[in-house]
């Protein structure tokens, strides 16, 4: 038997041919043998072009191979399998139409099974809005070794969950678990008890930023750990998988050796945006070869825990199913640590919970293009979302903006179950890309070097499940700026909660796939320091021996946006590897470790659990590996001092929180800061004014402007300055842009002379306008007037 084409010869129940409708299987009832091949998909020796998903396998039954080839096809995927005897076998393969939920022609997702090179009569992928086994089709075998193929046909995301052969024609197999279920595992020779996978003094699910450091943070200080993680790579949302960078604080004040562990996972070059996102910046074995140096550690990879044993108000263990295998192990523990987002481990074991069934935040598939030396054909998509006559960030028909596709804001979901229905949402989040390049491409005709470069078919949560422990963190308490006695994790981040857009939800009502930011203020974030989560959002009120760390922890939806980010987890997990090493030195509970240790927790918060500190491992720098290199107009040596410097800046416009105006005169250009900007929000126009003692002579401008993402985006687009005269504001000559890309905009114009200037925006990417820097000069002499970029320097 080939090691990856598992098979078995099985006793299955004979059904008569045309009885109607196929009764349930049950093992129980076998009464005739019957030789039966499985091939599970994900098990395939040579997955080619395709990837395993295993993310919705709680839903659908199986983790799954996804064509996931953006418009063009991918390699096949390729495998043996023995056969017990040669013969007739009727096939069926478990597959669906993705698009037929909506009730969309087209069927993007065709391919086609190969045996020995030879495809079967049925294309599959063409028929079904669920899963369900499609007939195949008999094919005679006729030696015991067999090769298989899965050829996709379209590159457009066709998915593959099992293949089934059969000798008697009469047979269907189960669909739905707990029969498919206990088919596949006999089918595979699979032990229906799971294996022993080990006891450790903590357990922790989920391999992202949290459940990484609490893995870490605990081993260091002398725990058994093993650390359980459904992907092959660790850092969840900031792995090459998903691509986000990390947001939040660490490392302050009066804890500045929390984060410690942050800081080493930490990739040292970011870019988040278009096409120099790469995989590699992530740096994936950097984060297995951190948790692999700890010797107490033990990393179970590509293993979802989706059963739980639970012994009164304590869990025992955690069954964890290997995403390709199959294989199912036991892993007992002492205290468990749920870092998997969606609350998993809780859920399954009864921990008390909440979520919000509608009006949450939506999971985002970020996705960029790239541009080429040749022009790029690209089909059109009939069972994309038809966006032809719809817009989109990025559209415009004379100058579209590539830098706008594929962004954070790019997300649905909002009001659809965030467990049962998030096959479905990233699938909306599919068509919505393929609906947004269609409409590009073969309606607009723009961007025709252009091709999909890179899209994530990993789904980057933000909000789902969330635990309750003794505390729920609300948004009362970041507004009232309460100090909680065990506060033990900064964050760092505005209480950023997300929304559809309304300027792009008409004709997508309920259904929206573009969002807009609400940011909620706080003093905290106000002020530029951190709010102290306090450690008793981090363990289960009613389930003894769980933690949790990460966007699951114990929060209100309306204080989530503040917490969600993975700095912040990062340190959540920290400090539960801490409290951990207390439940073992004590014999005791997470409860009890604030009730009787809070002191303890505290003195190893003051140490840290980092093998170095953190001023060892500074925050990112571009993806470049240098300082983006800021343009000097020309004529800015022939200048005289920046008078924007004497000026009061004020603004009627709402700020975030924590980016007043006055930071667009303080000189300092510091376009890898984001946290340095003066960001403006609400309706368009946006206003700055900028206003002196006594009357200033004006001549020239430079206006710095966007967003870092490992290069500058998103500069203000249309703007106008404007001098007052003593009675009314009058436009610049030559100040006056639309459709601005340049970060550097810089202009020379005929003098002016006025106690008021202000800046009015008029368009801006999704209406926030984000300014590092205005600089205003005295009129510059003839000969070094073009407003170009001559020379540069470092910024």
């Amino acid at each position: 038997m080939h090691a990856l084409a598992l098979i078995a010869t099985l006793a299955l129940p004979a059904v008569p041919a045309l009885a109607g409708p196929m009764p349930p299987w049950d093992p129980a009832k076998r009464s005739s043998a019957m030789e039966a091949v499985l091939v599970e998909a994900e098990a395939f020796a040579q997955p080619g072009g395709w990837v395993v998903d295993p993310q919705f396998m709680d839903q659908m039954g199986s983790p799954y191979l996804l064509a996931h080839g953006l418009g063009r096809p991918v390699a096949n995927a390729v495998t043996e399998a023995e056969f017990p005897s040669a013969g007739v076998y009727h096939v069926w393969v478990r597959t669906l139409d993705w698009v037929a939920p909506w009730g969309a022609s087209g069927a993007p997702g065709r391919f086609q099974v190969l045996v020995e090179g030879r495809p079967l009569e049925a294309t599959f992928g063409t028929e079904g809005a669920a899963w369900h086994w499609q007939d195949g089709g008999t094919i005679e075998i006729t030696r015991p070794r067999v090769r298989l193929a899965l050829h996709d046909l379209t590159g457009f995301e066709g998915r593959c969950d099992a293949i089934l052969f059969v000798r008697d024609g009469r047979f269907a197999p189960p669909n739905r678990d707990p029969e498919m279920a206990a088919f596949r595992r006999l089918c595979l020779g699979l032990a229906e008890t799971p294996d022993p996978g080990g006891a450790f003094d903590l357990v922790v699910v989920g391999g992202g930023i949290a459940g990484t450091c609490a893995a870490v943070s605990a081993a260091r200080l002398g725990l058994t750990v093993a650390l359980v993680q459904d992907r092959p790579v660790l850092g969840g949302n900031n792995s090459s998988e998903v691509r986000v960078w990390l947001q939040g604080a660490r490392n302050k004040e009066p804890w500045p050796r929390i984060g410690d562990v942050v800081a080493e996972l930490e990739q040292q070059r970011q870019a988040h945006y278009g096409p120099a996102n790469t995989a590699e910046l992530y740096e994936d074995g950097k984060k297995l070869a951190l948790v692999r140096a700890e010797p107490s550690l033990r990393l179970f990879l590509d293993r979802r825990a989706n059963g739980v044993e639970r012994d009164g108000d304590r869990i025992r263990a955690v069954i964890a199913q290997h995403i390709a295998t199959g294989r199912r192990l036991r892993i007992e523990g002492r205290w468990f640590a749920d870092c998997t987002g969606d609350a998993a481990v809780g859920a399954l074991a009864g921990a008390d919970f909440e979520v919000e069934p509608t009006g949450h935040m939506g999971p985002c598939n970020l996705w960029n293009v790239i541009e080429t030396d040749t022009p790029q054909p690209f089909p059109r998509c009939p069972w994309a979302l038809d966006l032809a006559e719809r817009p989109f960030p990025g559209r415009d028909r004379s100058r579209p903006d590539p830098g706008k596709l594929g962004g954070w804001y790019w997300e649905s979901g909002f009001d659809r179950d965030p467990m049962a229905e998030m096959e479905r949402v990233r699938d909306w989040n599919f068509r919505a890309m393929y609906g947004a390049w269609d409409a590009l491409r073969n309606v607009d005709g723009v961007l025709p070097n252009y091709r999909l470069n890179w899209s994530a078919h990993i789904l980057g949560k933000r909000e789902s499940r969330r635990l309750l422990g003794d505390v729920v963190l609300c948004f009362d308490d970041l507004a009232g700026d309460r100090q909680f006695p065990d506060g033990c994790v900064p964050t760092g981040w505005s209480n950023d909660l997300h929304h559809p857009d309304p300027r792009y939800e008409k004709g997508f009502e309920g259904n929206a796939f573009i969002a807009v930011a609400h940011f909620g203020q706080f003093p905290a974030h106000r002020e530029q320091r951190p709010f102290w989560i306090p450690y008793r959002c981090l363990y289960s009120r009613n389930l003894a021996n769980l933690f949790m760390a990460g966007r699951d922890i114990s929060t209100r939806h309306n204080a989530l946006g503040a917490v969600r980010v993975m700095r912040t987890g990062g340190c959540m997990g920290e400090v539960v590897g801490m409290a951990a090493s207390l439940c073992k030195e004590h014999d005791t509970t997470p409860r009890a470790v604030y009730q009787d240790h809070l002191g303890e927790l505290q003195d190893l918060m003051r140490r840290g659990t980092g093998k170095a500190p953190a001023t060892e491992f500074p925050l990112p720098r571009s993806a470049a590996g240098a300082p983006p290199v800021i343009p000097t107009p020309t004529w800015l040596d022939q200048a005289g001092p920046n008078l924007a410097r004497r000026a009061n800046v004020s603004s009627a416009t709402g700020s975030k929180p924590g980016s007043p105006p006055s930071r667009i005169t303080d000189g300092r250009i510091e376009v890898t800061d984001n946290a340095g900007r003066w960001l403006g929000t609400g309706a368009l126009p946006h206003s700055v004014e900028l206003s002196w003692d006594g009357p200033v002579t004006l001549g020239a401008a430079r206006i710095v402007s966007g967003y870092f993402a490992g290069t500058v985006t998103a500069p203000i687009a249309d703007f106008a300055l404007q001098w007052h005269d003593g009675a009314q504001w009058r436009d610049v000559p030559g100040a006056v842009v639309t459709g601005n890309r340049d970060p550097y905009w810089n202009a020379t114009f005929p003098a002016v002379t006025t106690a008021r200037l202000r800046l009015r925006i008029s368009a801006t990417h999704i209406q926030v306008t984000r300014l590092w820097e205005i600089e205003l000069y005295g009129p510059i002499a003839k000969g070094s007037e073009r407003g170009e970029a001559a020379k540069e320097h470092g910024g």
